[in-house]
């Protein structure tokens, strides 16, 4: 069970398993590999997690804010981001302390804003009225089009819209706007409302919205949607009820989302707000593409990595078979949600999204 003031770290968690299993992650989303062997080699178990990434991300703040003080804005705005990611990476699935927690998050989310302030004039960050709570969101825009079609992009379990950027420059330099959302139970948006399985919820008070903007520059009748993760089980969730996505591509969704490694457990059970193991299991029995998949008439690209510790591949060709327009593509080097061939996919993927929703 979680208290919701402390959980003492779980001295069963091999922090050096960790260390290796997570390398592919945090370097293809922009972890320096100096940095990360420099952080890492002071982290003798997990309790040591969070505090040794803060101080990382605290040398970069601090090159932002000297940076800024000299007049160099992008040399300051890369260094933000950098801040932000390394302070996303720290809390990320370090739950012990839900205050800590909390201030690390608002962190992240604040030094990732100014950087893209000071980076990319068409950043926008959007706050949703939602259910409690609400929704945000981070739009980019492709330099020079007019009404861009756009890409939503979910994060799963553990990520969030900060751990994006490099993400995103794959779609804008194909031009394709994104819309990079922090729903239910992640990020900035998870402190009130919980993780939910039925994400065509949120994802239609999202559409709502941009269409309500003509001033974003987004066109709203080429909307795609993309997910890592259970962020892929969201995305295809989104599309098969949501008339208004126009293509879906996924990678490393779960069809069923029965195995969860140790550490990821304790965060689904911290962003679902459950009282325990028990109460957990109940609501991930929920998230299940049984029958989902099969309501898909978009495009539909499922892409996986042979050896994913959580879904099988049987199980993700299973979903791309069992929809109108599927597609599935399976990385033999692939782990888990394709972290380890991300230079592969994300150009993929985004090729794959402009041949659908045009540029």
């Amino acid at each position: 069970m979680i208290d919701r003031d402390r959980t003492a770290p779980d001295p069963a968690i091999d922090v050096g398993a960790t260390i290796r299993n997570l390398a592919p992650r945090l370097l293809g989303h922009g972890v320096d590999y100096s940095d990360y062997l420099r952080t890492t080699a002071a982290i003798e178990t997990w309790a040591g997690w969070l505090a040794a990434w803060v101080s990382a991300a605290e040398f970069h703040a601090t090159l932002a804010d000297r940076s800024l003080a000299a007049g160099d804005r992008v040399t300051a705005g890369e260094a933000c981001l950098r801040a932000a990611l390394y302070l996303h990476f720290a809390k990320f699935l370090w739950v012990e302390e839900p205050a800590r927690y909390w201030e690390v998050t608002h962190r992240s989310v604040a030094t990732h804003r100014r950087g893209m302030e000071l980076l990319d004039p068409t950043f926008e960050h959007l706050e949703i009225a939602f259910d409690r709570d609400r929704i945000v969101a981070n739009v980019r825009r492709p330099r020079g089009v007019g009404r861009a079609p756009f890409v939503i992009l979910v994060p799963g379990v553990d990520s969030t819209k900060e751990e994006f950027p490099a993400w995103e420059e794959a779609f804008l330099r194909r031009g394709l706007a994104t819309v990079s959302i922090d729903g239910p139970g992640q990020g900035e948006a998870g402190s009130v409302n919980p993780i939910r399985a039925d994400f065509e919820v949120p994802i239609a008070a999202v559409l709502d919205h941009l269409e309500g903007r003509p001033d974003l520059g987004l066109a709203a009748d080429r909307a795609g949607i993309t997910g890592i993760g259970m962020g892929g089980y969201y995305a295809s969730r989104a599309g098969a009820f949501e008339r208004r996505i126009g293509a879906v591509g996924v990678v490393g969704g779960p069809y069923r989302f029965e195995r969860m490694p140790p550490l990821v457990r304790r965060k689904f059970i911290f962003s679902a707000k459950a009282a325990g193991d028990d109460e957990a299991a109940e609501l991930a029995a929920k998230f299940s593409l049984e029958g989902v998949t099969e309501q898909l008439t978009q495009p539909y690209l499922v892409i996986h990595g042979a050896h994913d510790a959580v879904m099988s591949p049987a199980e993700a060709e299973r979903a791309a078979r069992s929809a109108l327009r599927g597609e599935f593509l399976l990385y033999p080097e692939g782990n888990t949600a394709c972290q380890s061939v991300s230079h592969l996919f994300r150009p993929r993927l985004a090729d794959w999204f402009r041949h659908h929703l045009g540029s």
